[in-house]
């Protein structure tokens, strides 16, 4: 499924982030600082329910704040334009791309930099990221890389084997065999991605706020779930 926010308006987020307040602006606190990771099985929405959250929380924002943005694949863009690091590294980006054979081989015959380098230098983006607030970051890794901010929200998508290649069917115009593979090899390198750069299980449920099975909850309830649990985060953090 297509990403629902382009690079240009990801960059765009990024320089009013930068930007210093203007007159009359708060600056936020720890409080209302605020950011979400969407860790996904293939197939269980993770895009539709990013779309649905972002217009639930810009809706809860005050107008003078940044508006929630959501980084996924196009994360990869900002890490290689973040770093200076040329455009046609993108498909060495390796969290569901590249086998741990070919990746092996690559680095041995220097093909290109290693990728324990473009892991770091994604985390970096993915903290830096985090930390201007106002974000859904999806995959790679982000609700590991960012478990020591508090004010992070961290959540799961999950669903039936059979619902999954159905939507990655219906999503991608794959037959069943096709989308079967897909699923199966995209939920293989999500796994393999976090146990080797971060020695976490991606299934435990300990690394969460929140598990959604998106079979029993639509991707609109999903979303409105994570925008009430978050409200509710903040309004206990408000009282401590």
């Amino acid at each position: 499924m297509s990403s629902p926010i382009g690079i240009n308006q990801c960059l765009s987020f990024i320089n009013l982030q930068l930007q210093p307040p203007h007159p009359g602006q708060v600056q936020r606190d720890g409080i209302h600082h605020r950011a979400v990771t969407i860790s996904r099985q293939s197939g269980s929405g993770g895009h539709a329910v990013a779309a649905k959250l972002v217009e639930l929380l810009q809706a809860r924002t005050p107008p003078e704040e940044c508006p929630w943005t959501v980084f996924d694949r196009n994360l990869v863009e900002r890490v290689l334009d973040d770093h200076h690091l040329s455009s046609r590294l993108a498909r060495f980006m390796p969290e569901d791309r590249v086998g741990e054979i070919s990746d092996t081989i690559d680095e041995l015959f220097g093909l290109h930099p290693p990728s324990w380098t473009l892991v770091r230098k994604s985390a970096d983006t993915i903290l830096r990221l985090a930390e201007m607030g106002n974000v859904i970051l999806i995959g790679r890794a982000a609700n590991v890389i960012t478990r020591r901010l508090d004010y992070v929200f961290h959540v799961r998508l999950v669903g039936s084997l059979e619902r999954r290649v159905k939507y990655i069917q219906e999503s991608e115009h794959l037959d069943h065999k096709s989308a079967l593979a897909t699923v199966d090899r995209k939920d293989l390198g999500r796994r393999r991605y976090l146990k080797k750069y971060f020695d976490q299980d991606i299934d435990n449920p300990l690394l969460y706020h929140m598990v959604i099975n998106t079979d029993l909850v639509t991707y609109a309830d999903a979303a409105r779930l994570i925008a009430d649990a978050m409200s509710m985060k903040v309004g206990a953090e408000a009282l401590v």
